[in-house]
């Protein structure tokens, strides 16, 4: 079974430049035991840069949970986004290397402007890691954070 183990962060400083991808994604399904998630990858670019993606997450223990993701026709995508429940999420993400770790960097736009939240994901929940200087507190275990929750309550309404 496909494992996601993620912690997440705020910033304290900006991190270095790198080249951002935009990103547009909804939820089928926002569920405590499951979410289930349409994203087009590129979505501001040409139709043959963006990757479109359908992601099955379930129920996390801690800071893992399974995670099932299909690559799907962008086409499809966006008849999907028309089921979604809540609004859909718009960031643009930046991957930073660290060390042996990337980190995603996503920066909101929309009704989350305002907020960013860096992302590394991990091989075993006890796996240690160096934090760049521009990393800052960690909000892991703060549900609001989530981008499923992000659809429902965004940052901009705090």
């Amino acid at each position: 079974m496909p494992v996601e183990i993620e912690r997440k962060f705020l910033l304290c400083a900006e991190p270095p430049h790198a080249v951002g991808v935009e990103m547009i994604q909804g939820y089928l399904c926002k569920d405590p035991e499951r979410t289930i998630r349409v994203r087009i990858e590129g979505a501001g670019g040409e139709a043959a840069q963006m990757r479109a993606v359908l992601t099955v997450k379930g129920k996390p223990e801690g800071i893992a949970r399974p995670e099932y993701e299909y690559d799907i026709p962008a086409a499809e995508a966006r008849e999907l986004m028309e089921l979604c429940v809540g609004s859909l999420v718009e960031k643009t993400r930046y991957r930073h290397r660290n060390g042996k770790h990337v980190w995603e960097v996503d920066v909101f736009h929309g009704a989350n402007r305002g907020l960013i939240v860096a992302e590394i994901e991990l091989s075993d929940q006890w796996e240690e890691f160096e934090k760049p200087n521009w990393i800052g507190d960690e909000v892991s275990s703060d549900a609001r954070y989530a981008n499923s929750s992000l659809s429902v309550e965004p940052y901009t309404h705090w």
